[in-house]
C-alpha cells in the first residue's frame, strides 16, 4: 500500500504538482493510521490474494478492458470472480479483466461518450477527476490521450477496487488517492479537471465550485456533470429531506443558475453541452450491485418523478474555462 503512494510523491516531485509535496504526505499518513474503513482488512487480503496476471492486451480508448492473449483457466476465473465479489458494491464501470464482466450499476461509458465530443483533446494534459469513484473514467481519460491522471474520492472500498483494476495494468500515469476535495490545497496545474456527480451532495455548491477552480491552471478545462431541473435562472431546488431516496442532496439548480453560479466564481465561456435524462437502462440494479436502483427511487406509477414527487433525475454535462 505504501507504494501507491510513494510512486505518486516521486511522480510529482518535478512537475507542476510537486507543491502538493507540501501537504499531502501527512494527509495520506493520517489516513492510514486512523480514517480506514472497518472492511478495509477485508479489502487488503482480496489486494494480497489477486493473482499475478498481468494483462498483455489492453483497451482503454473504447472501454476498459484488460486481457491475455491466453485466456484464464476456469479456476483462475472462478477464483479472480470470486475476489472481485467480496468487493461489493461495484458502482461505476463497467470493467472487462480475463474474461470477467463487472457488470456495475451505472453504465459509465455512456456518459463518456455523451462528454467526449465536447471537451478539450486530452492528449498531453494532466487531468483531475474530483470524486471519482471506483475510477472507471481515470481509465477513460488515460485512454483519450491524458498524460497523468489523478484522481480522488473519500471512499475506500472505491480505493479498493481501483486498486484490484490496475493491479492488472499498473500504469505509472493513473492514480487515486483518498481524499475529499475539502483537502485540496489551490493546485492551480492542472489542464482538466472533471467533477461528475458531485455538486448537489455538497452542502455550500459555490465553494465547491470555487474549489474546482482552484485546481485548474489559467485557461484550464472544467467538466461538470450534475443534477440539474428545468427552470430560469433563479430555479434551485432544494429537497426537504430525501430526493431519489439520497439524504445528501442539497441543491439541484437549473442549468440557468448554475451557468451563473460558475460565472461569480469565475469560470468564462460556459457551455451546456448535454442534458439526460437518466434511464433505468443506464443505471440499475445487477449481479455486481444488489441493493436498490434508480427503478426502486422513481414513483412507480409515474417515473417522471422521484419517489417524494421531485422530478426525475435528469443530468447535464457543462463546460467552462478557468
Amino acid at each position: 500500500m505504501n507504494s501507491w503512494f510513494t510512486d505518486f510523491y516521486a511522480a510529482i516531485a518535478k512537475s507542476p504538482l510537486s507543491h502538493w509535496l507540501e501537504t499531502l504526505p501527512s494527509q495520506l499518513s493520517h489516513w492510514q493510521k486512523e480514517a480506514q474503513h472497518g472492511d478495509w482488512s477485508q479489502w487488503e487480503k482480496v489486494l494480497k490474494n489477486l493473482p499475478d496476471l498481468p494483462a498483455d492486451q489492453i483497451d482503454i480508448e473504447h472501454k476498459v478492458s484488460f486481457t491475455r492473449q491466453e485466456p484464464l483457466s476456469e479456476g483462475h476465473q472462478k477464483q479472480l470472480t470470486h475476489l472481485f465479489k467480496r468487493m461489493m458494491p461495484w458502482r461505476k464501470g463497467p470493467f472487462h479483466i480475463h474474461g470477467i464482466d463487472i457488470d456495475t450499476e451505472w453504465r459509465s461509458d455512456w456518459k463518456w461518450d455523451r462528454l467526449l465530443p465536447h471537451i478539450s483533446d486530452l492528449h498531453g494534459r494532466s487531468v483531475l477527476d474530483i470524486g471519482c469513484g471506483s475510477g472507471y473514467h481515470l481509465w477513460r481519460m488515460r485512454g483519450a490521450g491524458a498524460e497523468f491522471v489523478v484522481g480522488i474520492d473519500p471512499s475506500d472500498l472505491f480505493l479498493s477496487q481501483f486498486q484490484a483494476i490496475k493491479h492488472f495494468n499498473p500504469d505509472p500515469n493513473v492514480h487515486l488517492l483518498p481524499l475529499g476535495v475539502e483537502q485540496l490545497p489551490d493546485l492551480k496545474a492542472f489542464d482538466t479537471v472533471f467533477s461528475m456527480g458531485v455538486l448537489y451532495h455538497r452542502r455550500s455548491p459555490i465553494d465547491f465550485l470555487a474549489q474546482l477552480k482552484a485546481q485548474l491552471r489559467p485557461g484550464g478545462e472544467l467538466v461538470l456533470e450534475t443534477l440539474v431541473i428545468e427552470g430560469d435562472v433563479n430555479t434551485v431546488l432544494v429537497p426537504t429531506d430525501r430526493y431519489a431516496k439520497m439524504r445528501n442532496v442539497w441543491f439541484i439548480p437549473s442549468c440557468d443558475a448554475l451557468a451563473l453560479w460558475l460565472q461569480r466564481v469565475g469560470f468564462k465561456d460556459i457551455k451546456v453541452v448535454d442534458k439526460d435524462i437518466t434511464s433505468l437502462d443506464e443505471q440499475r440494479r445487477t449481479e455486481w450491485m444488489q441493493t436498490e436502483s434508480l427503478a426502486d427511487f422513481l414513483d412507480p406509477n409515474d417515473p417522471s418523478k422521484t419517489i417524494e414527487g421531485y422530478p426525475a433525475p435528469l443530468r447535464a454535462i457543462i463546460v467552462a474555462k478557468a
